[in-house]
């Protein structure tokens, strides 16, 4: 009997181990230090347009939120590794990412933009908004490593002296010193980081909005493992909600003087 006993208890161990921690508290993995969309405040406080969004999701489905500090490029390992339940880290939706995960339905734009100095007067794109790859030769071209702007100018721009960067801040200073002579960002942070400040006064966007679908994918939406189908429609009508209801662009508002919604991008330069 004691056995027995014992065989149960294991079982009902092991299955709780393997039960996803969103019966009552949701993990969610964010960068924690990409501002303005998922950061720290000096007072250890999550904050940002993704924390928004995740906090409104948790309240409509009606759970808790823990937040798992991860690095970009370990995300989806970490994801389907069950360190966390969801991504909510301004993850673009692409082919090759949801080969591995699944994905909600977009919570807001997902694009590129480049930027270069006002005197460099640059033609790098024809008037069709396709990027002209002999214009590029014998610049030095500012990226961030294993994002999907990589995988653009790999496939585009195949010629072109590349940089690598681990984030966009590094690469915007070497912009801005002249150790680089365009560099490609998110449109939004650049804005705000940058174009928007003192230091980024003399230099603008040299492009159109890149927002090829087979790069940039439909926008950015929230991971999860494949299998949580239930979590998933939870979470698309939570979103959905908050689209119809105006939630995601009030979010969006207070960080940005312009529309992040799918559908709905007028950005700075339009």
């Amino acid at each position: 009997m004691k056995f027995v006993i014992g065989l149960m208890s294991a079982a009902i161990v092991g299955l709780a181990g393997a039960m996803p921690a969103h019966a009552e508290t949701l993990r969610v993995g964010m960068e924690c230090t990409y501002a303005p969309f998922n950061y720290r405040t000096p007072e250890g406080e999550m904050a940002g347009y993704d924390v928004d969004v995740a906090k409104d999701i948790a309240t409509r489905i009606g759970v808790e939120l823990d937040y798992v500090c991860q690095e970009f490029d370990g995300m989806i390992p970490a994801l389907l590794a069950s360190k966390f339940d969801l991504i909510v880290a301004s993850m673009s939706i692409t082919e090759e990412r949801a080969k591995k995960i699944n994905f909600s339905i977009p919570y807001r734009v997902s694009l590129g933009r480049i930027l270069g100095s006002k005197d460099a007067n640059l033609k790098l794109f024809d008037d069709a908004g396709k990027p002209i790859p002999e214009a590029f030769t014998g610049l030095r071209f500012g990226v961030e490593r294993a994002s999907t702007y990589a995988k653009w100018v790999e496939a585009k721009l195949p010629g072109a002296e590349v940089v690598f960067y681990d984030g966009a801040q590094p690469m915007l200073l070497d912009l801005q010193n002249g150790r680089l002579d365009i560099a490609i960002s998110n449109p939004m942070k650049a804005y705000l980081d940058f174009l928007s400040k003192e230091n980024g006064a003399g230099f603008e966007f040299v492009s159109p909005p890149i927002d090829e679908v087979k790069y940039f994918g439909p926008g950015v939406g929230v991971g999860l493992r494949k299998g949580d189908d239930a979590l998933l429609a939870k979470v698309d009508k939570a979103l959905e909600e908050m689209t119809k209801e105006g939630s995601l662009e009030k979010y969006g508002m207070k960080y940005f003087p312009f529309s992040i919604q799918p559908g709905n991008w007028k950005g700075v330069g339009q």
